[in-house]
């Protein structure tokens, strides 16, 4: 006969509570360790992903004496060296069988890799990184995107993916810029929890980061302490985390390795236990960022020993210990009624997923697994196409003619890794194997031209061009070994690798230059730009990125992206000023001008659009309540193209200094020539609130301004709202969202990602929100 803990027909709660009560200290404990096995030692598995590893990687080789008690989980087994899809399927099952039969539940292991620009293994689809993912504006592409990512996993073995990043961006100069999805929270959190909605709907753990504060660390170092203070935390940082929480349903969240005002966040209770847990009802599992819990000994100096940092950590919160058991140890007992409260989550966890099932075995149907099927290229080409940003083309010369002579400059236009993230494979650990093949089909964006223009000449001397393309960026890496990535800072935002050079010869070169930016963060471009034809940034754009980019060139691809993050006018003068109050913009008394260069969210078309008039339900309405209006955009040139239409809020006082502007919806516009669409938003009250000095979070009533615009500073129109009545505090409750929809001829616009059907079901479907 079942025992409770195995009745499918039981909530998962009570089924982990059940088991919770059959077993020991040690059993429980282990729930809360993981193990990072590598190919022949730990160590050197280890060493490729990350800095320092050897000595941590070491004490992971206790799996053998972690059997007879279980495993939490099992780290990257296809994201730490290469191993071919099939044969890495057949021994994770194998391996799964072995924990299985070592503990006397038959329990499994959690199985979690990196998958923030596609499943982070040797072969898998490389998508756009994170960035190119803003640039989009398009949340329905990236559900699509990442049920697809999680399908490819959940078909290997794996059940939790480490992504979305949700940092919102505060200094560019920041290595991990190219991680997250923008500097706008409304844009990370809308994009954010639509990728968490995509990986969930096939089965796979998402995994919230980094909680909280990581992208505003002081000098925009990594790891760097991060001076904030409780308003900026509230209203820029925290909302992405909330939206994906709540909206998304998002069941595991991992601490970010920084503090705040001295409290290291794997330590910070008031982040992991009050808001998350308490005020959000978070349900799900606390993870903690790699060797997060060792650090609050090592790098934060806030315990003397591991046994005191597990025990800071597990009361602060975080439930399990990743990527290796070191703090979280039998040898060293934690209290009882902390151990068993995470072991309990990991339990429930672990029931949600299956693998509490009394039938539940490894699936081999893995060992037949594509990992980069045709319909996970599709999408990344749709990704890739959408991202890429038209800047500037003040002359018209894009796009480009084919027969044209060209000449092509800048090292990088000859890179594959100017198409590639830090955390695709390639860069991440493919760089430690130079004679692996790269695993999947990466043009160069050399390559892709010569596809796109097979009737061109391509001439490396500009004298005598038709036209000179100066292709620069950045080549990702980790830990120094890259211009951009994880642990790559900038000091500031000049072109890394002497590139200037390439923008300065191009542009004595006297014949038409188009400067093409391939990397994972903007840089300072305003010394060229006024002599640039035209300038086109991609971030990091993937498997697909040269075609992509190559294809916006020429015209076959019709520029739809828009910035994510603003590109600077000079390398100093930071942070730029979207989301700054009235002090944080140029003016009297400062000599240094902050003002981009191209402002968030500006991006052109290779057609022109018509903004008709908002009409508006109500300009007066109470704090509780919202107003609606409606617009016609109509595409009034001869081709098809797509427009964002932007709505941002203005606040003429407030009882704190405010933002100028700050993205509150926002709505793509698939358009032929001469068709029109209707865009019709729905604005609630709630987004008006802020945090005030009191540190509750506020609508007033009083004056607003919505603002209908392509860009923070290109504002087509402006909609005059009063809001009356009483000042009200909103919390968790509160709507967060402007809804908008595009009618074409009166009919609600379907979803602009592109389905593929192949990236459908799974056996366990995450709990819903």
């Amino acid at each position: 006969m079942a025992e409770p803990w195995q009745d499918t027909t039981l909530p998962a709660h009570v089924r982990a509570a059940d088991l919770l009560a059959r077993m020991t200290t040690e059993e429980k404990t282990a729930q809360l360790s993981s193990v990072w096995i590598g190919t022949e030692t730990d160590a050197d598995g280890a060493a490729d992903v990350a800095p320092g590893q050897h000595a941590y990687a070491a004490r992971s080789a206790a799996l053998d004496a972690l059997l007879p008690y279980g495993l939490g989980h099992l780290t990257r087994p296809f994201g730490t060296v290469p191993v071919e899809p099939a044969e890495g399927a057949a021994r994770l099952a194998d391996l799964q069988r072995t924990i299985r039969t070592g503990n006397r539940f038959a329990l499994p292991a959690l199985v979690h890799e990196e998958c923030l620009t596609g499943f982070t293994a040797w072969q898998a689809t490389i998508f756009p990184t994170p960035l190119a993912w803003g640039a989009t504006f398009d949340p329905a592409l990236i559900t699509e995107m990442a049920q697809a990512i999680g399908t490819s996993m959940r078909a290997v073995g794996v059940h939790q993916g480490l992504a979305p990043v949700l940092d919102v961006v505060r200094d560019p100069r920041w290595g991990r810029t190219e991680e997250a999805i923008g500097e706008d929270p409304y844009l990370v959190g809308t994009i954010g929890t639509a990728y968490v909605r995509g990986l969930q709907a096939a089965g796979i753990v998402a995994t919230l980061k980094h909680f909280a504060g990581y992208s505003a660390s002081r000098a925009a170092r990594n790891h760097a302490p991060a001076s904030l203070g409780p308003r900026e935390l509230a209203d820029v940082l925290l909302p992405p985390f909330e939206m994906a929480v709540r909206d998304g349903g998002a069941r595991s969240v991992m601490p970010a390795y920084n503090d705040i005002d001295g409290l290291p966040a794997h330590a910070h209770a008031r982040l992991l236990t009050e808001l998350l847990r308490d005020q959000w009802q978070f349900s799900g599992t606390v993870v903690s960022d790699y060797y997060g819990v060792s650090l609050l000994e090592e790098a934060h100096r806030v315990v003397q020993g591991e046994g005191d940092a597990a025990r800071l950590a597990l009361a602060a919160g975080v439930d399990v210990e990743l990527p290796a058991a070191r703090c979280f140890s039998p040898a060293d007992p934690l209290p009882e009624e902390l151990l068993d409260r995470a072991a309990l989550r990991v339990l429930a966890q672990k029931c949600e997923l299956g693998l509490l099932d009394p039938d539940w075995e490894p699936d081999t149907s893995g060992t037949h697994a594509q990992l980069n099927p045709p319909y996970m290229r599709e999408l990344a080409r749709v990704v890739a196409e959408e991202s890429v940003v038209l800047l500037a083309n003040d002359s018209g010369v894009l796009p480009l003619d084919d027969g044209l002579r060209i000449a092509l400059l800048g090292p990088l236009a000859h890179e594959q890794a100017a198409m590639l993230g830090c955390y695709t494979f390639p860069r991440h650990v493919g760089v430690h194997h130079p004679d692996l093949p790269i695993g999947v089909d990466v043009p160069t964006l050399a390559q892709a031209l010569h596809t796109e223009f097979p009737g061109a000449v391509f001439v490396e001397d500009p004298a005598g061009a038709d036209v000179c393309l100066a292709v620069v960026g950045d080549r990702s890496g980790l830990f120094g070994r890259g211009s951009s990535g994880e642990g790559c800072d900038a000091e500031d935002l000049r072109l890394p690798y002497g590139q200037a050079g390439v923008l300065d010869e191009a542009m004595a070169c006297g014949a038409p230059v188009v400067i093409v930016v391939l990397g994972g963060r903007p840089y300072a471009l305003g010394r060229w730009a006024g002599g640039a034809a035209a300038v086109v940034e991609a971030f990091f754009p993937g498997q697909e990125g040269g075609g992509a980019v190559a294809g916006v060139l020429s015209g076959r691809v019709e520029p739809s992206g828009r910035l994510p993050v603003a590109v600077p006018r000079s390398p100093g003068g930071q942070p730029a000023p979207y989301l700054a109050p009235p002090l944080g913009r140029h003016g009297f008394p400062s000599t240094v001008d902050p003002t981009p260069l191209y402002p968030f969210g500006h991006g052109l078309s290779y057609t022109s659009f018509e903004w008709g008039q908002p009409h508006c339900s109500e300009t007066e309405f109470t704090t509780e309540g919202d107003t609606s209006f409606r617009m016609t955009v109509r595409n009034t040139g001869e081709r098809p193209g797509t427009e964002i239409v932007q709505l941002y809020l203005h606040h003429p006082v407030g009882t704190v200094a405010l933002p100028e502007v700050r993205l509150v919806g926002y709505a793509r516009v698939p358009l032929e020539a001469g068709a029109s669409a209707e865009v019709h938003a729905t604005f609630p009250a709630d987004l008006a609130a802020y945090t005030g000095a009191d540190g509750r979070r506020v609508v007033q009533p009083g004056a607003l301004e919505l603002r209908v615009a392509a860009s923070s500073a290109c504002v087509h129109h402006t909609v005059p709202l009063t809001l009356t009545g009483t000042a009200r505090e909103v919390g968790h409750e509160r709507r967060m969202r402007c809804e908008i929809r595009v009618e074409h001829n009166g009919v609600p616009g379907a979803p602009l990602g592109r389905p593929v059907g192949q990236a459908q079901g799974t056996s366990h479907v995450l709990p819903a929100p």
